[in-house]
């Protein structure tokens, strides 16, 4: 087997291999694509109701800043001793 028709082949493989990629990621898009259109004829999708449930947590990790301030520092600290 010369060269040139090594070549030949390990293009031939490298586009084959590249085509059952593709064809592959085609088909999960049109699964998904299928999977979302039967999702929301059922109406099993969750609708999102807009909650004010992320303003307490932030304010409450306000008041954690100063312990979290602390470990880091204690953690740096550590980590120069050493």
């Amino acid at each position: 087997m010369t060269i040139t028709e090594m070549l030949g082949q390990g293009g031939l493989l490298t586009l084959l291999g590249m085509c059952v990629v593709f064809s592959f990621i085609i088909i999960l898009i049109i699964c998904m694509t299928v999977l979302k259109a039967v999702v929301h004829a059922f109406k099993l999708d969750k609708t999102a109701e807009p909650t004010n449930n992320a303003a307490p947590a932030a304010s409450a990790a306000a008041g954690n800043d100063g312990a979290i301030i602390a470990a880091i520092a204690a953690a740096i600290r550590e980590k120069q001793s050493v």
